[in-house]
Parts: structure tokens; C-alpha cells; sequence
């Protein structure tokens, strides 16, 4: 079955033709095959109604027409005469209209070096796959057609008439019809690389940016060629571009790129919204995080981002609604505010269905009666929810010290049956770096099986990239500890890391303020989180380190991460598994580079040891066999 973006049943198409052309090409091609709907092509943005690529056969281009033989008064190899509901019109030719598609596509693909024969070759400097275009009539048999003059402006080869794209009709004839539309066929193996480099240039969206801490929606100069390293893979972005309306639910492993298609969707629906959008999550690094993102592409406008106990306070403060008393201590506070936020719109004095859509990332970290406040603060007519969650990451306790897991989406208002994904690769961190993180929470990420409605634990899947291990450090006092930090980072600086890219994390205030003190003296810039208000100030213009804490690193990720202090965890007083969720989350943090350090051993750090262990000689066996055979 061919892959098809958006997915079929989300793609909104103008007639019955491209209705039934698009189950034919899902249904009769192979699962090697993509499928484009309605893509806009170029600078001039031309969307061909399909675009089919296989990567040995190369690229073509579809237009369909439900006219039928009475709907054509005449035709030549420009324009077609045609009538539409009783009135005649003139349109272009359909296979001159295909035509010109497919060399747009053609251009476009060939301003890439990656994508174009090598010098030397006889085909030197053009397309490295054939490319071809057709004309389907979906309301015209080929025995209709044959039965006038039409050939000599429709070259019956480039055709696919209404008998030929039935519900019974042959896989192999009907392949067969579409690449039997091409008018020179060559040799042609795609590689990977290469069709990621065609999906690139056919959707900016799918880009993801080399630069570290950076996701989703970039220009060409964001994520540039040649250097081109990433863009999203098909199931993220198929998920993109097929929400579609209503309540969406996305299970996704860390690392997997769930705040990437959160970005995507921001942007869309910014563009077809009136009312502003509301993106909430837990933690106020995250927030500021993405808060920066989204304004450099332009949508601080029409996007509103907020932690949620800020918005509650956004609420209380706009419509008048009683705050809590100052003398509160901050856990009484902050559930005082969000009570009085629910009280005020049970009272009719905070409006709801104030905003087009609702996204919440981190959604693992919310609490039942906070789901059900938001989803009354979305428009009926729009009705969009997108809820991101790996509970493998909530590492946030609610009333009572219970964690809010065990509940079903629909208990809370959310309408997720039936449109739950589960994204499962992690695209984040080395082979190495995540594989000592799993083998550390080996129980944490025993894969739950849960309802569709209910929330499930997805142990992540590594995306194959490979790098160093994990180092863990035994230092023999604190100011060894404090100095190993400050070395890495000097050593990663001279290689050309900025400190923009790095990162301590902390889980003591303790800490947090050594760090501190040991970056000062080596005059090393830094911005740290201790404060509540450099928490969602993270991320200035400055070129700094970044000293953030466990809890408000989650959605966040630098090339290295460096963890002081593992010999302190678990953390006295805590329960374990909560702190081990924790550590995994900090660990999986880091995309290129991983080092922790400690002075005294704990049963973390000691797991953390039999962890790198066991995954270095798993791999080294892994890579032997690989060389073998």
C-alpha cells in the first residue's frame, strides 16, 4: 500500500475522480511508492493534483478531469473548450497543464547537486530520475475515448481512462498504465538520502534544522543545502499534514519529534484561524522555548504560549476574577489558581471557547481537572485539541502526591477515540546516549499496554545514529567535580560547540549554584534557571550555557549535557522511581555528547556504570556481527 500526504482519508479533494484515483493509488501501488495531494511546487507554488515517486522509476505527475464526452465542446493542444453547468469555459489542456507541472518539478528538484547526474555521465547535469506526467478522465472509458479525434491532442500512451482505474482493475496493468507515461526511461536507485532530499524541496515543513535546541518550519537558510542533515520521517510527516479537525492525541516517545509537529500545526492553523491559538505546557523553560520559536516565524501574533499555571493567572488577571492571597505558600498558590480559574468560568465570569485551537505539549504532566478547563476555553466551530504525551517523561505529582495517569481522555472531555498515534523513534539522542538511558529505566519503560482512550508508556525506539558513549566520571573532591565540568565545556568550545549548545543539569538549588560559581570563575557566559524568572528567559541572544534543572529541562535539548552530582541521587526523602524518571529525562537530553559526574557512589550511579557496560559490549557484538557477515 503506497504511503500517501497527507493521508488519504484527511485530503480534501474537488471531485469524485480525484476521490477514487487516490484510493487506486494507495491501494494498488506498493508500500515503496509516496504519494503527494495537491502539492504546491516552486516558487510559483503550481499544484499538480498528484505527485507520485518511486525510487526506481522516478517522478510523475497526475491530473485528473471528471469531464465527460458531452462536457467537451473542443480541444486543442492549448485549451479545452468545456462546459461547466451549462455555461462554456476555457481551460487549459490537461496534459499541457501536467506538463508544465512536471517540469516545474523538474527544476525545482534539479537546483539540488545531490539530485543530478555526475559530471562525466552521459545524462551529466540533468535529473538523476526519470520524471513524466499524465492525464486522467475519470468519467471517460477508453473505448469512448478512442471513438473521437481527441487523440491528436491527448496522447492516448500519457492516459488513464475511467475502465482502467476500477475497484477490480490488475495492480500490475494499472502500475503499468503510469509508468508507460514516461518519455525516457533510465536506470534509477534512490537512495534514502536522496528521497529525503526530494521530500525537502517538496514541503519546507518536513525540514529540521541542523542547528541544536531547533525543530520544525525552517527556510533555506535554517536548514540549508548542502548541509542538509535531517527532515522529518514520513510517519511525522504524514501525522503533520493529516491532523485535521477535531481532538488529536500523539503517544511519543522523547526524542521523537512530537514539538516539531507542534510547530507545523501552529502555523497552519495561525494561517485558516481567526481566533488566536492557545499553546500551554508545564514547565516555563519549555515555555520560553518555544515562545522564542514561534516568534521568529512571525506567529507571536496569533499564537499564545504559556505554562499553564501562567494562563491561569493570564485568566484571573484579565476578567477580574479574585487571586490568591500573597501570604500563600507556592504549592498553595498555584492550586489556589488554577481552583479559582475553574470557579470563574463555572461562574460565567472567565468566557469560554476563547480560542480557535488548544495544543498542549507535556500533556503527561497535566492533572484530569486541568484537561477539562481547557478543552471549554475552544471554539465548537473549530473544535482542535492536539495533545502531546509520553508518560514516560511525567515527572510531575499531583493532589495527594499521585501521579495523574490512570484515567481515560474521554473522563476529561477530550474526544481521542479513534485518533491516537504513536510515534516511536527517537530522533534526539545517539544509539549510545539512549540506550544506556533505557537500559537505566529498564523498568520505568516497560512498555504498558493501554486502551486507545487510556495512556500508554512507549519505550523509544533509536533511529540508528551513532556517536560516543556516555561517560560517567568519579571525582575525588568537590572541586575535582566542579573543574571536570568546566574542562568539558572548555574542551567542546575549542572543537567549535557553541555554549549556546550545552548545557548542566542540575537537580539540586545546591548545585545549580556551584555550577554557577565554577563558570563565573572561569569567566564561561551562562544564563541559569534557578530563578523563576530565568526559567522562561533561557534563551537570549547571548552565547551561553545553559544551567537549567531536571524538571524544567524536559522538552528541551543541546548537543552536550552534562549531569553533576549523580552520586546524590536518588535524592533523600524521594521516592526512587520518581527520581528515576528524572535522571531519565535529563540523560535523553542530550543529542550528540552525555557526561555525568560524582564523588561518592549511590544506586544510580552505580546502575548508571552497569548500564554503559552492558550496552558497550551489546553494540560491540552488534558492530562484530555487521563486519562478519
Amino acid at each position: 500500500m503506497a504511503q500517501f500526504f497527507p493521508a488519504r482519508t484527511a485530503c480534501r479533494f474537488d471531485s469524485p475522480g480525484e476521490r477514487r484515483l487516490a484510493e487506486r493509488l494507495e491501494k494498488k501501488l506498493e508500500d515503496d511508492y509516496l504519494c503527494w495531494f495537491n502539492i504546491p511546487v516552486g516558487p510559483k507554488g503550481l499544484q499538480p493534483d498528484f505527485v507520485v515517486l518511486h525510487p526506481q522509476r522516478g517522478v510523475l505527475v497526475l491530473e485528473v478531469k471528471d469531464w465527460k464526452l458531452e462536457t467537451i465542446q473542443s480541444m486543442d493542444r492549448g485549451m479545452a473548450k468545456i462546459f461547466v453547468d451549462g455555461q462554456l469555459k476555457t481551460q487549459k489542456n490537461p496534459m499541457m497543464q501536467a506538463r508544465v507541472y512536471a517540469m516545474e518539478v523538474s527544476m525545482l528538484l534539479q537546483k539540488d547537486p545531490a539530485l543530478k547526474q555526475p559530471a562525466g555521465s552521459p545524462r551529466a547535469g540533468n535529473l538523476i530520475m526519470p520524471f513524466g506526467w499524465g492525464v486522467v478522465l475519470a468519467g471517460i472509458t477508453r473505448k469512448q475515448f478512442e471513438s473521437t479525434d481527441l487523440a491528436e491532442v491527448l496522447n492516448p500512451q500519457q492516459l488513464i481512462c475511467q475502465d482502467e482505474m476500477t475497484e477490480s482493475v490488475d495492480e500490475e496493468a494499472f502500475q503499468q498504465r503510469l509508468w508507460d507515461m514516461f518519455h525516457h526511461v533510465f536506470p534509477c536507485h534512490l537512495s534514502l538520502p536522496q528521497i529525503d532530499r526530494v521530500r525537502y524541496h517538496f514541503y519546507p515543513e518536513v525540514r529540521v534544522s541542523a542547528q541544536p535546541g531547533q525543530f520544525g518550519l525552517f527556510s533555506d537558510a535554517d536548514a540549508p543545502l548542502p548541509s542538509l542533515i535531517k527532515v522529518m520521517d514520513l510517519q511525522q510527516e504524514q501525522l503533520a499534514r493529516s491532523l485535521g479537525e477535531g481532538h488529536r492525541v500523539i503517544h511519543g516517545a522523547a526524542g521523537s519529534g512530537k514539538t516539531m509537529i507542534l510547530g507545523y500545526r501552529c502555523a497552519h492553523l495561525a494561517q485558516v484561524s481567526s481566533k488566536p491559538i492557545l499553546v500551554l505546557c508545564y514547565n516555563k523553560s519549555l515555555a520560553g522555548r518555544l515562545q522564542q520559536v514561534l516568534a521568529e516565524r512571525g506567529l507571536s501574533d496569533r499564537v499564545t504560549v504559556r505554562n499553564f499555571h501562567a494562563w491561569c493567572s493570564d485568566m484571573l488577571t484579565a476578567f477580574n476574577v479574585d487571586r490568591p492571597a500573597q501570604n500563600l505558600s507556592i504549592d498553595a498558590k498555584m492550586t489556589q489558581m488554577v481552583q479559582s480559574t475553574i470557579d470563574g468560568v463555572d461562574r460565567g465570569l472567565i468566557p469560554r471557547a476563547q480560542y480557535a485551537a488548544v495544543l498542549i505539549d507535556e500533556g503527561h504532566d497535566f492533572q484530569p481537572e486541568w484537561f477539562k478547563l481547557v478543552v471549554q476555553m475552544i471554539d465548537p466551530e473549530s473544535n482542535s485539541l492536539l495533545l502531546l504525551y509520553d508518560d514516560a517523561q511525567a515527572i510531575y505529582r499531583g493532589k495527594g502526591g499521585k501521579r495523574a495517569l490512570d484515567f481515560s481522555f474521554a473522563s476529561v472531555g477530550i474526544q481521542a477515540q479513534g485518533r491516537t498515534t504513536i510515534l516511536r523513534l527517537n530522533y534526539r539522542n545517539t544509539l549510545e546516549v539512549l540506550s544506556v538511558a533505557r537500559a537505566f529505566a529498564l523498568e520505568l519503560l516497560s512498555a504498558r499496554e493501554a486502551a486507545e482512550d487510556g495512556v500508554p508508556i512507549v519505550a523509544p525506539q533509536s533511529a540508528g545514529r551513532r556517536g560516543a558513549f556516555p561517560e560517567l566520571l568519579r571525582c575525588e573532591s568537590d572541586w575535582h567535580e566542579w573543574n571536570c565540568i568546566v574542562e568539558r565545556i572548555r574542551d567542546e568550545q575549542g572543537k567549535g560547540r557553541e555554549l549556546n549548545d550545552m548545557a548542566v543539569i542540575y537537580r539540586s538549588k545546591a548545585q545549580a549554584q556551584r555550577v554557577e560559581r565554577a563558570l563565573s570563575e572561569a569567566n564561561i557566559a551562562y544564563t541559569s534557571g534557578i530563578s523563576a524568572k530565568g526559567r522562561g528567559a533561557l534563551y537570549g541572544a547571548e552565547d551561553a550555557v545553559k544551567i537549567v534543572s531536571m524538571h524544567s529541562s524536559k522538552g528541551l535539548e543541546f548537543g552536550l549535557v552534562l549531569i553533576p552530582g549523580l552520586g546524590e541521587m536518588p535524592k533523600k526523602g524521594e521516592d526512587e522511581a520518581d527520581e528515576a524518571r528524572l535522571l531519565y529525562v535529563a540523560m535523553t537530553r542530550a543529542i550528540d555528547r552525555l557526561v555525568m559526574t560524582y564523588r561518592e557512589h549511590s544506586s544510580f550511579s552505580r546502575r548508571i556504570q552497569d548500564s554503559i557496560g552492558s550496552v558497550r559490549q551489546q553494540l560491540a557484538e552488534v558492530d562484530s556481527q555487521k563486519a562478519a557477515g
